[in-house]
């Protein structure tokens, strides 16, 4: 596909987004009462990483970007 940078940038930001959700929502979902906040970030920035990683590579594949 031939898409403008701006249709490319939009794109990217809708995968930003959803995996900042999913990772919210991972970081939510591992966090226990007791324990340190720090490793349900860190959970979360993994679940986030992983997300936008995967994202972006059905994309590529998809020659999209």
């Amino acid at each position: 596909m031939n898409l403008s940078l701006g249709v490319r940038v939009l794109i990217v930001f809708a995968c930003a987004s959803f995996s900042v959700n999913i990772g919210m929502a991972a970081a939510w979902l591992s966090h226990t009462p007791g324990s340190p906040a720090g490793e349900a970030v860190l959970y979360g920035g993994g679940s986030f990483g992983g997300t936008l990683a995967l994202c972006l590579a059905v994309l590529k594949a998809l020659k999209v970007l």
